[in-house]
């Protein structure tokens, strides 16, 4: 079950910023949130739960040191994923 994908304006905005300081990662995020479509749970992406002030909040890895932070609900009884942010580990932390 592929499940759709909500860009907020905030993960726009760096996704952006982040792919016009490294080109290259144009890729992998695409390729990630290809793979998150699919299945969110894709081990190769080592999505898992955040804690303390994100709680709530999931994680998946999109290269060495990108990431990116998401929700998980539904929209018109369908799952759906609602894109947070994108950035390095110290960016989005």
């Amino acid at each position: 079950m592929r499940r759709e994908l909500i860009r907020t304006t905030a993960f726009i905005r760096a996704a952006k910023r982040h792919v016009k300081r490294r080109p290259q990662a144009a890729d992998e995020i695409a390729t990630t949130l290809e793979m998150m479509s699919a299945d969110v749970f894709d081990t190769r992406l080592r999505t898992h739960k955040l804690k303390g002030d994100l709680e709530g909040v999931w994680t998946c890895s999109a290269g060495y040191d990108l990431r990116i932070l998401f929700e998980i609900g539904r929209d018109e009884n369908a799952e759906a994923i609602l894109l947070l942010a994108v950035g390095t580990h110290d960016e989005v932390y």
